[in-house]
């Protein structure tokens, strides 16, 4: 997750919502990914995409079996259809997103016998104060910009 938070802290720096993704295989980084939304001018790009993107390409492979994503902020519902088409084994997440969470907070999607592929999921609790302060700290310099 630490390493999740550097990659929060990149989209920070290029003035994208600060949330890094990190898909993890046999214990090594396969894959990293920040938002690009703002950087790339691609409202799909959020950080788990680009990870899985990145870790496809790197596989070889359109499956992500055998893997485990963990993420800053709790995915949105785009991002955690795409966990779950992706076949991932787990999700770990920091802070919940009470407002756009995919899992737990808002839409849910995991919650529906329809959905083919189910990841474990696990929040992070440790690293949530942690993340959700890297979030407030952007939207507040955001806000102060404008």
């Amino acid at each position: 997750m630490n390493q999740a938070l550097v990659c929060a802290k990149r989209a920070f720096e290029h003035d994208d919502v600060p949330i890094g993704a990190v898909i993890v295989r046999d214990g090594k980084i396969i894959a990293r990914g920040e938002n690009q939304v703002q950087k790339r001018k691609n409202p799909t790009l959020h950080a788990e995409i680009v990870a899985i993107n990145r870790a496809c390409k790197k596989l070889g492979t359109k499956f992500l079996d055998g893997c485990d994503i963990y993420v800053s902020l709790e995915p949105c519902a785009m991002c955690a259809t795409a966990i779950s088409f992706a076949r991932m084994n787990n999700v770990f997440f920091a802070a919940p997103d009470e407002k756009g969470g995919g899992i737990t907070s808002n839409s849910k999607i995991y919650d529906t016998d329809k959905h083919l592929w189910k990841p474990n999921v696990h929040q992070m609790h440790e690293y949530a104060d942690q993340s959700a302060k890297m979030l407030r700290d952007f939207f507040a310099l955001r806000r102060k910009k404008q």
